[in-house]
């Protein structure tokens, strides 16, 4: 059973960076793309951010430009650099396959975007 676990989640000011990673055990490869999905208090989750075992990305329209996500096979590992951050980019992160039907959510790490 792959197990997903994020980290890197933090209170940042509008404007700031931060770095979310995601640690997949045992082994990455057996999924052929991962993403990053984030859930804002009273709204669905979604997906914002996802990548092929080849390294081919695609971005929600509400990130794009401002998020880069990237997969390192070799060390069973995903990050997500967040840039210009919104307060509307509050919300707790998850990683999980894509597509993640059939998985369980982790606990994800909240992000926090505040003056």
């Amino acid at each position: 059973q792959v197990r997903l676990v994020e980290s890197g989640g933090d209170l940042v000011q509008p404007g700031g960076s931060l770095r979310l990673h995601c640690a997949v055990s045992p082994d990455i490869s057996s999924l052929s793309a991962t993403g990053w999905y984030r859930q804002a208090p009273g709204k669905e989750r979604e997906l914002v951010a996802w990548i092929t075992y080849g390294g081919t990305t695609d971005y929600s329209a509400s990130v794009k430009g401002r998020f880069s996500i990237s997969r390192d096979n070799s060390k069973n590992s995903m990050d997500l650099q967040m840039n210009s951050l919104k307060p509307e980019d509050t919300a707790v992160y998850y990683c999980n396959p894509v597509p993640a039907s059939g998985f369980g959510w982790g606990q994800g790490t909240q992000v926090t975007v505040s003056s």
